[in-house]
């Protein structure tokens, strides 16, 4: 399956302006890119490209003056076939976790481990089996708590947060069970790319970037998504991080203004 992915987006600032972009597709997606992305940006920019501490590939500009748009498209080859699927997938203890893993079981930015989330997560999912059930029982009650409302959107909205107020978009489901996870000792993740109306029911409202999150079980990461809590076809990775701060996918050092936002992921064959 071929799936067209790309995005076109604006800023307007008023002084030149140091900016981070996390706009391309993962490294590890560089196998399957028939058709590479490569980013435009209008007026012509300078770009210094470097990998970050998770393997992210980003950039460095300087934006002017004015507006300043950002373009790309890539095709990429994809399976097809829906998010694996390991109900046999045990928990890791956490002693024989391998030192790269240990990070994914800390608190981060939007995801309180250390606080009375930690509690919470035991109460709720303490007596169900450990692995893949567990996980599967975390992304249940949060896909059930959490009102979808993109008007509600709120950068600064936590895992805590979400879990009070019940309202979020998906960064906001991902961020709460990233948090359970962690609390349970199941290492998390949080991922960003593209997700299309593959295999599903096409949504009338603008496409925007999505959000999952892996979890590590048996040795392997796992992909979940809590908010539409089901297996689905032609996730496209861009970025994998502790949580929504580290993948960013723009970061401006500096005044700017979202002047137009546009994303598209379509199967072309």
């Amino acid at each position: 399956m071929l799936i067209k992915v790309g995005y076109e987006i604006s800023f307007l600032s008023p002084q030149p302006t140091p900016m981070v972009l996390m706009l391309y597709l993962h490294p590890t997606r560089a196998s399957t890119t028939l058709k590479a992305d490569n980013l435009l940006i209008t007026p012509t920019t300078p770009v210094l490209q470097h990998y970050d501490m998770f393997g992210n590939l980003c950039g460095r500009i300087v934006a002017p003056t004015g507006s300043i748009l950002f373009h790309d498209e890539a095709v990429v080859d994809d399976c097809g076939l829906p998010d694996l699927q390991a109900p046999d997938a045990a928990q890791t203890e956490v002693q024989d976790l391998p030192p790269d893993v240990l990070p994914y079981l800390l608190a981060s930015r939007y995801c309180e481990v250390d606080s009375e989330l930690k509690d919470i997560a035991w109460k709720l999912f303490g007596e169900t089996a450990p692995g893949w059930t567990r996980v599967q029982a975390i992304c249940d009650f949060v896909h059930n708590h959490i009102k979808f409302d993109y008007m509600q959107a709120r950068s600064t909205r936590t895992a805590l947060d979400a879990y009070r107020e019940q309202v979020g978009v998906c960064r906001d489901y991902m961020h709460l069970a990233v948090t359970f996870c962690r609390a349970c000792n199941i290492p998390a993740r949080y991922c960003t790319g593209y997700l299309g109306d593959i295999g599903v029911p096409a949504v009338a409202s603008p496409m925007d970037f999505s959000a999952w999150f892996e979890a590590y079980l048996d040795g392997e990461w796992y992909a979940f998504d809590a908010r539409n809590n089901t297996p689905r076809i032609g996730r496209v990775l861009m970025a994998r991080g502790r949580d929504a701060a580290d993948v960013a996918l723009t970061t401006s050092f500096g005044p700017n203004e979202l002047q137009s936002f546009r994303v598209w992921a379509k199967e072309v064959g």
